[in-house]
């Protein structure tokens, strides 16, 4: 199984596998039944102060990804949010949504390499 990411305005396919949202804020003009999310895990992602400090500009990106790794290390959650991933990982792929217009300059990316450097996710 795939760990892969996909922006959430892109229509969702029936067979796509664990879609879970990994944005601290609801993404603007999706409804929550239209996003057909199996989770919603908001306390993965970065900071408010973070977030806001990046404010999605390519060039603050390096030192994004420092900061945000830095907090992921923090975070309480973050081990059972690994350990969700790797399970479901076993069943189907995992998809890591974010609502982020740069699809390579933002959180989920982080966070998919974070997860992939962990170690512990299962290997095809």
């Amino acid at each position: 199984m795939q760990l892969k990411l996909e922006r959430i305005y892109t229509k969702p396919v029936d067979t796509d596998g664990y879609r879970v949202l990994v944005d601290c804020l609801w993404p603007r003009g999706i409804s929550k039944v239209n996003a057909q999310l199996d989770n919603w895990v908001k306390e993965i992602g970065p900071s408010t102060t973070l977030r806001k400090w990046f404010n999605h500009e390519p060039a603050k990106y390096p030192e994004f990804v420092e900061r945000y790794r830095a907090e992921l290390d923090e975070n309480p959650l973050t081990a059972s949010f690994i350990s969700q991933v790797a399970e479901q990982l076993t069943k189907t792929n995992v998809i890591l949504l974010f609502g982020a217009k740069d699809e390579q300059h933002n959180q989920a990316v982080v966070l998919r390499d974070y997860l992939k450097d962990s170690g512990q996710l299962p290997t095809a």
